[in-house]
């Protein structure tokens, strides 16, 4: 199967960002490990599952369906932050899989740029997010849905990463990550209370 220019592009556009995200500095933009909830586009609807896997990365699983349609998405994703942790931006690719009524099974590369809110005194995160994807087996070569997400944290930050130790590390690395986290603890942004 050949792809069109256009899908060359998004593919290139679709590899940039995922080069990006793991080549940008660091970000300590979550507040949260894990976070579920609901997902709205324009025409279809789902649900979401974000679980912080390292300290920039996220894995987000996502469960949409639509009149004619269903699938599932795996995306990594890196957050960073805009004025302080409670308003971040993230960056992310990855893929899916699907069932059409009338054209079978399909699948795809999707990309994925949102901006996510973690609402004061509460546990509820808020995003928007854009996210084309590449389609192969589709009458659609190519979509650029927008939908916004609902989610509850169900595990708080703790300042112990999720993996911590397992990839090497000593005390020397502890101490600057929590005289760096007593600093950016002290910078606080224009949306966190």
């Amino acid at each position: 199967m050949t792809l069109s220019p256009a899908a060359r592009r998004l593919a290139a556009v679709a590899a940039f960002v995922l080069a990006g995200c793991w080549l940008s500095p660091a970000a300590y933009a979550q507040k949260y490990r894990t976070a579920a909830g609901l997902r709205l586009g324009k025409n279809n609807f789902g649900v979401t599952v974000q679980q912080k896997i390292f300290e920039k990365t996220t894995l987000e699983g996502l469960g949409i369906a639509s009149n004619r349609e269903v699938s599932a998405t795996v995306l990594a994703e890196q957050h960073f932050r805009i004025l302080g942790p409670s308003l971040n931006y993230y960056l992310g690719a990855g893929g899916h899989l699907g069932n059409h009524k009338d054209n079978g099974t399909f699948g795809g590369l999707d990309a994925i740029a949102g901006v996510e809110y973690k609402v004061a005194l509460t546990r509820l995160v808020l995003s928007l997010d854009f996210k084309p994807t590449v389609e192969f087996n589709s009458d659609d070569w190519a979509r650029f849905p927008t939908a916004i997400s609902v989610r509850y944290i169900l595990v708080k930050e703790k300042n112990n990463g999720f993996l911590n130790g397992v990839f090497g590390g000593d005390d020397k690395d502890k101490s600057k990550r929590k005289s760096k986290a007593k600093k950016d603890s002290q910078r606080r942004g224009l949306f966190d209370f």
